[in-house]
């Protein structure tokens, strides 16, 4: 639990640093944004949108998948990775849409006039929620399943949905990576978290068993 501790204090450092980087440093975050915003309006803008928009449903079939799964084989081992899984996203969630209003941050396109967004959405910008869920997703599954072949293309596809909402217009960059901290830490914290539980819930059906 220490260490939990240790890493949650860590994980807020992290965010404080993201925060000053979004407070401090507006002009490279924009500069940057408008090299990747640039190549809007090319074949990519369709490839673009089809992976941002797989961030919803994948989150969403990831823990029905494992649940649905380790309850018909009666696995409790899938059966937990499912409800961590759950619980890491219900975390990001909370925590990305809270900072969200809580910091009121305008869109680029809203700003900066010469950034051409896929389309407007009218939630703040700070952080960003499809980043968000796209690596608590990733991350929760790189803990379950501590496989290359499952970490690689899993956190692949987390870069791929911040690159995605970047060149879209929708994100400036220090959205994209205060998204990625929050759903990467959230995961270890439910992941961290769930594993305490686990263990303090043997050791309790132990001691009724002796």
């Amino acid at each position: 639990m220490e260490k939990t501790i240790s890493f949650v204090a860590r994980y807020i450092l992290v965010l404080l640093l993201a925060l000053s980087f979004h407070a401090n440093a507006q002009n490279i975050d924009i500069d940057l944004l408008r090299n990747i915003n640039g190549t809007r309006g090319s074949n990519a803008d369709a490839v673009m949108n089809g992976i941002t928009q797989s961030t919803y449903p994948l989150a969403f079939a990831t823990p029905a998948t494992q649940l649905i799964v380790g309850y018909i084989r009666h696995d409790k081992h899938t059966i937990q990775n499912g409800w961590q899984t759950v619980s890491s996203l219900g975390t990001t969630v909370v925590l990305a849409y809270g900072l969200k209003y809580a910091i009121n941050r305008s869109r680029p396109y809203e700003t900066y006039k010469d950034i051409v967004p896929y389309h407007y959405d009218t939630d703040p910008s700070f952080p960003s929620g499809h980043t968000s869920i796209a690596f608590a997703n990733a991350t929760s599954l790189s803990l379950q399943y501590s496989k290359w072949y499952v970490i690689a293309p899993a956190y692949l596809w987390a870069g791929a949905i911040g690159y995605s909402r970047m060149q879209l217009g929708m994100h400036y960059p220090s959205d994209v990576l205060a998204g990625a901290v929050i759903g990467a830490g959230s995961a270890f914290i439910a992941y961290k978290g769930q594993q305490w539980l686990w263990k303090r819930k043997q050791k309790k059906i132990k001691g009724i068993v002796e």
